[in-house]
């Protein structure tokens, strides 16, 4: 597939909410990167990108609303504006921007790099 095919099916699956079938545009030797100082700052192999998303749905008690913004594509990149308001079981309630950046190679997500401003999550 193409970065653009990927980029589409992407966006497609988050916005209905079908994450599982996200995660299957990954590279089994992905990466994931949070911002620095964050739980998970790099995870390494889709297996532990799964994990680390199990941990984090697990947490959140409740959500409020979400958007997926369009993706822009340039060369074997593409970026993608998300945004999430949730409530975790302890309460706290986040309601989150960020820009999504993600690489392509063989067809798969090699490497995504999530960008957003850490005091949200305080």
């Amino acid at each position: 597939m193409s970065t653009q095919e990927i980029a589409d099916k992407l966006v497609a699956f988050c916005r209905e909410g079908k994450f599982n079938e996200a995660y299957s545009l990954y590279a089994q030797d992905a990466v994931s990167v949070e911002m620095p100082g964050m739980p998970n700052e790099v995870t390494q192999g889709l297996d532990d990108i799964l994990e680390g998303f199990k941990q984090w749905g697990e947490s959140i008690q409740e959500t409020h609303g979400g958007s997926v913004g369009d993706p822009v594509v340039v060369g074997n990149h593409f970026a993608v504006a998300m945004t999430s308001d949730v409530t975790f079981k302890d309460g706290n309630r986040m309601n989150m921007e960020e820009i999504c950046l993600y690489q392509v190679g063989d067809g798969k997500i090699k490497k995504v790099s999530y960008h957003y401003d850490t005091s949200a999550m305080c």
